[in-house]
């Protein structure tokens, strides 16, 4: 059956496949700042004594950084992917948990409202920003170029 879900992207083999390859192009854009990162990078998250290992998207020990690729959009039509942002407060959570030594990074696909307005990064960072622990770094990756922009 090849009909197209509500919740697929569209033109894609899958969501999963969508979340793949966003992963593996934000690893080329660390890669040419000398980071190789792992898939499924466990790092330690907790409070105190109740630690447990989650995993991250992207991640390395050496030198220590913590990845998470959100490549989503605004909805079709041009409202709020709001179940997908809930996943961004997520992040930052376990960012907060996660330990001091690791640099700490979201990396948001490039997404503009009505295609020029108000990027998706720029709302969550608007409404959300209060959430956002101090040393997380936020990247916009543009498809186009396939570079990323650090936007706080």
């Amino acid at each position: 059956m090849s009909e197209q879900t509500s919740f697929q992207r569209i033109g894609a083999i899958s969501n999963a496949h969508v979340g793949r390859d966003f992963e593996a192009a934000i690893r080329d854009v660390f890669a040419r700042q000398g980071y190789s990162l792992t898939s499924n990078f466990s790092a330690p998250v907790g409070h105190g004594e109740r630690i447990k290992g989650h995993n991250f998207d992207l991640g390395s020990s050496d030198p220590p950084i913590l990845v998470e690729c959100k490549s989503h959009r605004w909805t079709a039509g041009n409202n709020v992917p709001s179940a997908k942002i809930t996943v961004w407060n997520e992040a930052m959570y376990y960012f907060q948990l996660a330990p001091r030594r690791f640099r700490k990074c979201l990396c948001v696909l490039l997404d503009r409202r009505n295609g020029h307005g108000e990027t998706l990064t720029t709302y969550y960072l608007r409404n959300y920003g209060h959430l956002v622990p101090d040393d997380v770094e936020v990247w916009e990756f543009d498809e186009s170029t396939a570079s990323a922009t650090k936007v706080n």
